[in-house]
């Protein structure tokens, strides 16, 4: 009984922590145990066990989403060697669709949530600003997955996406704690999308992370 009355405390803090409910939580929790082997924790070699996740021209920085200490809220920098159930349903939380109930301010939130954790995804050395050059070699990496566009082809788009962005910022972008560009200044596109297959989400979540920035068509298709 008192096992029993634990468990379903643990699933309502959860539900508290996560926005899941608790049959989406269970459910959540099957996938975890189906991609640890029934292990308490996921390592990053788990995940190739995804099929899905091998014709993804980022999966090295979706596998690494998991993993980063700062979408943890563990740190301002680093990555976990493991994750646990917690820990994954915190990464998958990102990845829920904004609710309809939620007020504005609380849809403020969510939206910056989700576009810290796309800027994260960029800044691969986690100090807080995305350089020129790692927005180019994410746009290359995103365009290598279309077998239509030649390599040569994907650093021309590559670079003019670079150029786009240098024309809203010079030389980085940062992350200031209000998510801002500065006064007047738009957000630079960023042309990530995350795709997560239907099976990895229960019924009633978003197929894929909520864009809070505007895309540009040429690197999105």
């Amino acid at each position: 009984m008192g096992a029993a009355h634990s468990a379903s405390e643990e699933v309502r803090e959860l539900v508290g922590k996560t926005g899941f409910s608790s049959d989406q939580i269970e459910q959540l929790h099957r996938r975890f145990k189906q991609l640890s082997g029934d292990q308490p924790t996921i390592r990053k070699e788990n995940f190739n066990n995804v099929p899905d996740l091998e014709l993804n021209p980022i999966r090295s920085k979706i596998v690494r989403a998991f993993f980063d200490n700062r979408n943890l809220r563990k740190g301002s920098s680093g990555l976990a060697d493991e994750i646990n159930f917690e820990d994954f349903l915190t990464i998958m939380s990102y990845f829920r669709p904004i609710d309809t109930t939620m007020d504005e301010e609380q849809v403020q939130l969510c939206r910056k949530e989700k576009l810290r954790f796309l800027f994260h995804m960029y800044d691969s050395d986690s100090d807080g600003r995305i350089t020129l050059e790692e927005y180019r070699n994410v746009v290359e990496e995103l365009l290598s997955g279309n077998p239509h566009i030649e390599k040569e082809s994907a650093r021309s788009i590559a670079d003019g996406a670079m150029m786009e962005a240098a024309s809203v910022c010079v030389g980085q972008m940062d992350l200031p704690g209000g998510l801002g560009w500065g006064p007047g200044q738009p957000a630079p596109s960023l042309p990530v999308r995350v795709g997560i297959q239907r099976d990895w989400l229960p019924a009633g979540s978003s197929r894929s992370l909520t864009r809070c920035t505007r895309a540009s068509p040429s690197t999105t298709s």
